[in-house]
């Protein structure tokens, strides 16, 4: 791996001890645990930057005597600890946090194995950024399921209420070791599953920074055949409500009430509720299922509030709402529909009323339940798909044309819009749109379950009369469509989603609008590749769309100066390219460019023009670019007038500007030169 930054700070973290202090709590690991071992020492960082601490916490499968195997392999750099069976893996993780020297620690399971890079690129982003917790990329092997939504992509610094990183809870992270001594965090011990989330948790609130790698494949976690992973042999509601109740606890002691509060909230009301539930509630006798979802809705209720219900789903609601009023038999109901609509191929349907949109889960409506409306309101989760294959400027006008429509609800009493916003004021304009026909979109969906045959579209925004039947002023315009049918609207920003052949590289136009020459611009947004009109460049220039390519005595018209170069701009009006010269004292000249495939060549000649001092620029409306300056060794042109020489040159000591002097041939001084010479 190339290293990124100072590439001796590892080196000089090396004289001071290890780097890294890979502690691996084992039991019963065999075979994993020698791939686990091996994928540490033959890390990219070096085995003089590496400790590897594994603690065998009573295995009795063969594990101590592969360890004690490695050991000899790797002399000096794995250090085996034994000790009697904890019965998890917090005592065997503290005993080897107690061992460590290393500035980081990395605690590895003894089932998973890492890349590479990994501690290399885990160190690097720390010590570059300054952070306290690195997350690598997880990667499933064998069918395990890991958290992915943090690692969406490179975060160098974050921190726990702006990412998702606290959907990652487990302990499997680069930690730097100051930061656990200094708040002497060890894995609480007598929680046979979640005995990590406290530890990783109070990390984060304490941490300095957290950093996140996504584009490189850092941990492989494997899912034993044997099912021997603590969290898939430990069963039961009770051991998960109380590891659920040490985590409102710790939120509640450590994060005030608000925004921060809700969002570590959100993770185990939406992860680990329904896992309690669908996992492990549903298998067990009647009287621990009332006695479990009582105390599911005790541990819950000081962290779920209606303040929250927004970024809730629908689905969470409903949940929520059952557990919180001990609706058993209802939640096992829920269990089961949720169990039945991920087998399924299609959506649920909606119940479309007032303008708002319901998801049709269980109990909706249902008189004998009561479960409020708000619970099952999806209206802000409807799904809208939308497609461009159409996106083009001629003159004025910008043409666009494609399909939008909200998932779920078909296509009947179609509303849709467009809507032009300016970023900066937020003015906004709405324009209407021509439906068309799309015959049989949504037929390969849901199993053709929606219709969504009018959800085409055509538009014309004219930027001479977008404005409410004005110009639109300069500025930034993004591109929505507010997509309603049958009552219901969601705006979205459209470009994303388009056909190949439309393009999302910038295209700067100067347009005539009948008032002037104006500069308009359509381009895609970066990164979500969303179509915004550039009206005045406010991000995109005209003139650097203007260069020149050289300046010379054209060939086979010797009084004529040739100025060559390129026009990359998509659209300028005909003849309105052209060169203007000015002698300082009131004489002015043009010369229009000759257009070619993104060039052209303006034509000066010489003879028209007067004597004098003659400077100028290239002109296309108001935008202005200075000629280049001449060449010295450019040779004089010269001609007759009248029966008299006359003569053009460059004018001596002009400096870095174009200069072109003008005269009639002295032919005393001619003589007399050259007789002189």
């Amino acid at each position: 791996m190339k290293r990124r930054g100072n590439p001796d700070y590892l080196e000089i973290l090396k004289m001071a001890g290890p780097t890294v202090s890979v502690i691996i709590a084992a039991y019963n690991a065999m075979p994993y645990v020698t791939r686990s071992v091996t994928s540490v020492a033959e890390q990219t960082i070096g085995r003089d930057a590496l400790e590897i601490i594994a603690v065998n916490d009573g295995s009795t499968d063969g594990t101590a005597k592969e360890l004690e195997r490695l050991a000899d392999e790797f002399p000096g750099l794995l250090q085996v600890v034994h000790q009697e069976n904890s019965g998890g893996p917090s005592a065997p993780r503290n005993a080897g946090l107690d061992l460590a020297r290393g500035k980081f620690v990395f605690f590895l399971d003894a089932d998973d194995h890492l890349g590479p890079e990994a501690l290399e690129r885990m160190v690097t982003m720390a010590e570059e950024n300054g952070t306290d917790i690195v997350l690598g990329k997880m990667v499933g092997v064998g069918g395990r399921g890991l958290p992915m939504s943090m690692f969406r992509s490179n975060q160098p610094k974050t921190d726990v209420f702006s990412s998702r990183v606290y959907w990652a809870l487990n302990p499997l992270k680069l930690f730097r070791r100051e930061l656990l001594e200094r708040h002497a965090l060890r894995f609480p011990t007598g929680m046979p599953v979640g005995e990590d989330q406290p530890f990783t948790a109070l990390a984060y609130l304490h941490a300095s920074g957290i950093s996140v790698i996504a584009d490189y494949d850092c941990l492989f976690c494997t899912l034993r055949d044997d099912g021997g992973n603590i969290t898939v042999r430990t069963k039961g509601s009770e051991p998960r409500l109380r590891f659920l109740a040490a985590m409102v606890d710790l939120i509640l002691e450590n994060v005030p009430p608000g925004p921060g509060r809700d969002h570590l909230a959100h993770r185990h009301l939406t992860v680990d509720v329904p896992h309690v539930l669908d996992s492990h509630l549903v298998h067990e006798p009647r009287p621990q299922q009332l006695k479990s979802l009582a105390e599911i809705a005790e541990i819950i209720a000081p962290l779920w509030h209606e303040g929250m219900n927004d970024r809730l789903s629908a689905m969470a609601r409903v949940r929520l709402h059952l557990v919180r009023h001990g609706m058993l038999d209802e939640v096992l109901e829920l269990v089961r529909f949720e169990k039945g609509l991920a087998d399924s191929k299609a959506a649920t349907p909606v119940l479309l009323d007032g303008g708002r949109a319901y998801a049709r889960y269980p109990f909706l409506r249902d008189p004998a339940r009561a479960v409020p409306d708000a619970c099952y309101d999806v209206t802000g989760q409807l799904g809208i798909r939308h497609h461009v294959s159409r996106a083009e400027l001629r003159g004025t006008a910008l043409h666009l044309a494609g399909h939008a429509y909200l998932h779920r609800v078909e296509t009947r009493d179609v509303t849709t819009g467009l809507v032009l916003r300016e970023r900066d004021s937020g003015t906004e304009f709405r324009l209407p749109v021509t439906h068309t026909a799309a015959p049989g979109l949504g037929a390969d969906a849901d199993e053709g379950a929606y219709a969504y045959d009018l959800a085409g579209f055509e538009a014309v925004v004219d930027i001479t009369t977008a404005a409410d039947g004005k110009p639109l002023d300069d500025g930034l315009w993004d591109i929505s469509l507010a997509v309603g049918a049958q009552g219901v609207s969601r705006e979205v920003r459209i470009g994303s989603r388009r056909a190949d052949d439309v393009s999302g590289k910038a295209s700067t136009r100067v347009v005539d609008t009948g008032a002037g020459l104006r500069a308009v611009t359509l381009y895609t947004t970066n990164p979500h590749g969303n179509f915004t009109l550039d009206l005045g460049e406010k991000k995109h220039g005209v003139r650097s769309h203007l260069r020149f390519d050289g300046i010379r005595w054209a060939t086979g018209a010797p009084t004529e100066l040739e100025i060559a170069g390129r026009c990359t701009l998509a659209e300028y009006p005909e003849s309105a390219l052209a060169v203007v010269l000015d002698d300082g004292h009131g004489g002015s000249a043009s010369f229009a460019a000759v257009r070619g495939d993104g060039t052209f060549v303006v034509r000066l000649n010489v003879t028209e023009l007067t004597a004098g001092e003659w400077t100028g620029e290239l002109r296309l409306g108001e935008w202005a670019l200075p000629l280049p300056v001449l060449p010295k060794k450019l040779a004089p042109a010269k001609w007759r007038r009248r029966g008299l020489p006359w003569y053009a040159k460059p004018v001596p000591g002009a400096g870095n500007r174009f200069a072109l002097q003008v005269a009639r041939t002295n032919l005393i001084k001619a003589v007399t030169g050259k007789l002189k010479a």
